[in-house]
């Protein structure tokens, strides 16, 4: 892998793989807690329009024009990012590549398009809402982050989506979109030596100048608060029912977590809500609520990492009838992990399974792609998966016990329910 910075600042990483299929992303450092001035929603409202017109294509031009070579654009956002990213053959990579770039730097937004994705994105908002398990877990995390700017809806409001004008677009997007925010990466069966040419003759055509012309240059080298001075959160404990009249009860059980820059506790984390709550079955929670008892379809525990903080939350839907005894087998178990360190054997096991799950992910392009982004967002640097392999043996059983202490501490942990 080369990785390296080009005079304008943005940041790249060009990885080479064994697949005919290449793929490519410009990750840029902004996401929902950055819409501070402007309407709540804007980040995403941004992603949805920006593929609307540049200055040298039109939408139906962008639409078609990875489509046919059989390649697909797409793109998310998140409480800190925005990402655009493309599929494509590999030898297409330099096209896909240029697009990216160009829908970051030069995009129109025209009128006509801005009233009809509105609609769309309010349709989204509508059917959110209409979805308890979705809606339950956005309102948790308005009521733990309240007051600060995590605290906001990624999707926005029906009310503040329709106030977005394409000026205010305009402005975010020159403001918040600066290569010195950015990281492009690239994963393919291509001489990486030959793309890292590549790249930086693109982020020459497109940025030009140097870093010290980027308005956003200064701060964007700090880290753990990038671009800006972030404030940690400090949230206030909620215990709170909603009546829903649906036919399921969905709860949410949560509190804050270490963010990406607590390096030892993070990954510690991750571990305990993989062994508590990850995708396996044999997830502890999973083998008690769903495969032994049969109570819920479904149970997670999630963890999210920002600059700043993190959110661990455990999520689960089941059978009005069945929430207490969920939430007291829930309770159980916590206090397990709590009292007594795993032993060596279910740490090491443990281990094994997160280090696999891990390695099966690292192994698709696509997420390598967007993993290498995130990765010189947060640190300036991506991390191989011999570095990972060692932070994640190093972590202990007390370390394990001592975050499940910390973070399901009684008088941290809030919950909401809908019923």
């Amino acid at each position: 892998m080369i990785s390296g910075k080009a005079s304008c600042g943005l940041q790249y990483a060009v990885k080479k793989s064994g697949s005919a299929v290449g793929y490519c992303a410009l990750s840029i450092r902004c996401g929902t807690r950055d819409e501070a001035g402007y309407h709540a929603g804007i980040a995403h409202f941004v992603e949805h329009t920006i593929f609307k017109g540049t200055e040298h294509r039109s939408a139906s031009v962008i639409n078609s024009y990875l489509d046919r070579l059989g390649g697909e654009l797409n793109a998310f956002t998140t409480k800190e990012e925005i990402v655009f990213h493309a599929t494509v053959l590999k030898e297409d990579l330099s096209k896909a590549a240029s697009l990216l770039l160009e829908l970051a730097t030069c995009p129109t937004f025209p009128e006509h398009e801005i009233q009809t994705e509105k609609g769309v994105v309010i349709d989204e908002i509508h059917s959110y809402k209409d979805t308890p398990s979705e809606d339950i877990y956005d309102r948790f995390e308005e009521m733990i982050f309240k007051g600060h700017p995590l605290s906001g809806n990624i999707l926005g409001t029906t009310v503040s989506v329709k106030k977005i004008t394409r000026d205010e677009l305009l402005k975010f997007v020159k403001e918040k979109f600066q290569p010195c925010r950015m990281a492009f990466t690239v994963v393919a069966d291509i001489d990486e030596a030959r793309m890292e040419k590549e790249v930086l003759k693109l982020a020459e055509k497109y940025f030009g100048g140097s870093q010290a012309d980027c308005p956003s240059a200064h701060g964007c080298e700090e880290r753990p608060f990038p671009c800006g001075s972030y404030s940690t959160p400090v949230a206030e404990q909620f215990d709170k029912t909603i009546s829903k009249r649906n036919h399921q009860a969905n709860c949410v059980i949560g509190a804050l977590a270490p963010s990406l820059y607590q390096e030892r506790e993070r990954l510690a984390t991750v571990l305990l809500c993989n062994i508590l709550g990850g995708p396996a079955t044999n997830s502890i929670l999973n083998s008690i609520l769903r495969e032994k008892y049969g109570w819920v379809y479904g149970v997670e525990c999630g963890y999210t990492q920002f600059a700043d903080t993190g959110l661990v939350a455990i999520t689960l839907g089941c059978d009005k009838a069945n929430l207490d005894k969920c939430l007291k087998a829930i309770d159980k178990e916590i206090a397990k992990l709590q009292s007594e360190p795993l032993s060596e054997r279910k740490l090491k096991a443990a281990k094994k399974q997160l280090l696999g799950q891990l390695a099966i992910s690292g192994d698709n392009g696509e997420t390598q792609c967007l993993s290498m982004g995130k990765g010189l967002l947060a640190y300036g640097k991506v991390s191989s998966g011999k570095e990972n392999r060692s932070l994640v043996e190093g972590i202990t059983a007390e370390d394990v016990r001592e975050m499940a202490v910390k973070i399901f501490d009684k008088d941290k942990v809030s919950k909401l329910i809908y019923i």
